[in-house]
């Protein structure tokens, strides 16, 4: 299965970051992918935390889940949406949620990230507790590529990469595919980003995909980047080195998979 992980530098623009992710999606649709997968808050990085609350929409009703839901269908692909604030229960917190899209344009999968971010210097402040609302669920859906193959993705976001526990619940559901929809700042990026997804393909033995924000911002911030896509040896097979938009390609093969697995069958010997 051909697929995509999508790059991008979303600003407090939410038409032009539509306008962007829609483009990346046709180029990605026109060299063959079949899942493509979006960075977290592709749909904004606002001046201000609570920017997310003025662009939240109520779950199957918006113009951020018409559009993507539109893209889905017109280039017949499967669709996880990176993440989009959606309205919770929560007063003034929203959830920071991923979609998942079948290529008919149906909303198949929803996860609310479970797990927030906070960290702290003398230059960098960060607390995603102060806007978001936690998902409780961990969330694998199936879907199915253009040869009629049936995959299994676990679906996360970002921060979540830390916590390896809820990987494991994703490979015992049977996932052949972790998806990681991100916004790394560049000072953890650059210390933990590729080492944590390789050990998340190894530990788990699926394949990796990670979407990432990558560049200086409108608001200040600078993300990591360094989308890639990782197999379950914990190879590296496609990455963009450079910041800012792009597209990062990669074949998935079931072979692979059983070969590891056949090999090295570290799942079957869990004892704790």
């Amino acid at each position: 299965m051909k697929t995509a992980t999508l790059q991008m530098c979303s600003s407090p623009d939410v038409a032009a970051n539509l306008a962007g992710a829609r483009a990346l999606i046709a180029q990605a649709a026109a060299q063959g992918a079949e899942l493509v997968l979006l960075p977290e808050y592709f749909c904004g990085m606002g001046l201000h935390d609570q920017d997310k609350l003025a662009w939240a929409e109520d779950f199957g009703h918006g113009p951020i889940q018409d559009a993507l839901a539109a893209w889905a269908s017109e280039f017949g692909l499967w669709l996880i949406a990176g993440t989009l604030p959606l309205r919770g229960t929560a007063a003034q917190r929203v959830l920071n949620t991923s979609l998942l899209f079948n290529p008919q344009g149906r909303c198949s999968a929803r996860y609310d990230k479970i797990h927030l971010f906070r960290f702290g210097t003398e230059r960098e402040q960060y607390d995603e507790a102060a806007v978001i609302q936690p998902g409780t669920q961990p969330v694998v859906a199936d879907i199915t590529d253009r040869s009629g193959q049936p995959w299994r993705v676990g679906l996360s976001v970002c921060y979540d990469l830390r916590f390896p526990e809820l990987y494991r619940r994703h490979a015992q559901a049977g996932a052949d595919i972790l998806v990681v929809p991100s916004a790394f700042t560049f000072t953890t990026g650059q210390a933990h980003w590729e080492v944590l997804l390789r050990a998340r393909a190894i530990e788990n033995q699926c394949f990796v995909l990670a979407a990432a924000q990558g560049g200086q911002h409108v608001n200040g911030r600078r993300t990591w980047g360094h989308s890639m896509a990782v197999d379950a040896w914990g190879e590296v097979l496609a990455q963009r080195t450079d910041p800012g938009p792009g597209v990062v390609l990669a074949e998935l093969d079931r072979a692979h998979l059983a070969r590891v697995r056949r090999q090295l069958p570290a799942l079957e010997h869990r004892v704790l």
